[in-house]
């Protein structure tokens, strides 16, 4: 991104004229094409306020009383802050020592609306934050250690500072389970993935594999026939988990060859996936299996831990929503995949995050903290 800007590229720009500087000494300019990351952001314009909220000089005091607390920096927590804050709430965003989600670990991401050439990952989180910030959000890059939700106004504490707000949205997410190896982590977003759907599209006429052996696993397995030439499927155990169909379709799939009692002990490959190092987990045979792609579908983790005992969680581990985006506590929103174990898409958890801004928004209209003009902000 330019440092400086025509007149006719600011009024084209999606941020409004304004320039990111993501380096440490402000005159550093972005690396092309590279990944943007998060640390430091600064927002630079000359321009007055963006209306419908504060300036973010004023956001940036180091607030701990918000009317709009948001947990969580994923689509869903930075789309529910920029409608926080276009909406006056002055939303805080407490992100996460990791802040910006699964999209963080993720590559190309081509299937988000408005980036007809694709994007990196953590370069859409970054312009999420940007747009967060520019109409007033505070954000820290902080984990939430435990919430009280037993009265307004509402208690988060984070690193030791103690937050207070009017409403709260829960945007905490879901985080996949891999398989902790070395090899798995440092190929992750280089032929290593845990989303057929994010990324099944690079690995057309491609030989892949899946681990795994519940329903996911055989979904995502019969969904990436539609590219790869073979899925090999690697359960490390004799049985499956997965419903009787599933494993009825795959086996019937062409594509699909199936290996039960097979673990991978290391991922191979210097800057791709190029093999697997497989061992069998009844003979302790060991094996190479040459594969361009690993998909993990082992499962999720709903980041659900600090609200045990406040909110309502299901047998999975997911929240429970009520009314589109409520909880059992009025006052109380949810947003994104902390609920979502059906799609787990960025696009689907940033309308899960406008949703529960505007639910929160008019909830707190409700109770007369804001008054009913700021609505138009929307």
């Amino acid at each position: 991104m330019n440092e400086t800007n025509t007149a006719a590229d600011e009024a084209s720009s999606p941020l409004g004229g304004l320039t990111i500087d993501f380096s440490a000494d402000g005159g550093s300019k972005a690396p092309a094409g590279g990944s943007f990351g998060f640390s430091p952001i600064a927002i630079e314009s000359d321009a007055v306020a963006a209306p419908g909220g504060p300036s973010s000089q004023s956001a940036r005091g180091g607030r701990t009383h918000t009317k709009l607390l948001v947990i969580g920096s994923g689509p869903a927590g930075l789309t529910a802050a920029i409608y926080g804050a276009r909406a006056n709430l002055e939303p805080v965003v407490l992100a996460g020592s990791a802040p910006g989600g699964q999209l963080m670990i993720t590559s190309d991401v081509e299937n988000y609306p408005g980036f007809p050439d694709g994007i990196q990952g953590p370069d859409l989180m970054a312009l999420f934050r940007a747009q967060a910030e520019r109409f007033g959000t505070h954000i820290e890059d902080v984990d939430v250690d435990r919430v009280d939700l037993s009265g307004r106004p509402f208690h988060a504490w984070a690193r030791g500072v103690e937050y207070t707000a009017e409403a709260v949205i829960v945007a905490t997410g879901a985080s996949a389970l891999w398989l902790g190896i070395e090899s798995e982590t440092r190929l992750r977003g280089r032929g290593v993935s845990a989303c057929a759907t994010c990324d099944g599209f690079f690995f057309r006429d491609k030989e892949i594999a899946v681990v795994g052996g519940g329903d996911t696993a055989f979904e995502e397995a019969l969904f990436l026939t539609r590219f790869a030439t073979k899925v090999h499927m690697l359960h490390r155990r004799e049985s499956f988990r997965a419903s009787k169909i599933m494993q009825d379709r795959a086996v019937a799939h062409p594509k699909i060859d199936i290996h039960p009692n097979i673990v991978v002990e290391e991922v191979l490959g210097e800057h791709h996936v190029e093999a697997l190092q497989l061992r069998n987990t009844a003979s302790g045979e060991v094996d190479r299996m040459d594969v361009q792609g690993l998909f993990i579908a082992i499962g999720y983790k709903p980041n659900t831990q600090i609200f045990g005992g406040w909110l309502d969680i299901d047998p999975m581990g997911y929240l429970v929503v009520r009314d589109e985006t409520g909880s059992k506590i009025d006052g109380v929103f949810i947003a994104g995949d902390v609920h979502d174990h059906r799609y787990r898409q960025a696009v689907t958890a940033a309308g899960d995050g406008s949703k529960a801004a505007i639910d929160a928004e008019r909830w707190l209209e409700s109770q007369g903290v804001t008054e009913a003009s700021t609505a138009t902000a929307w």
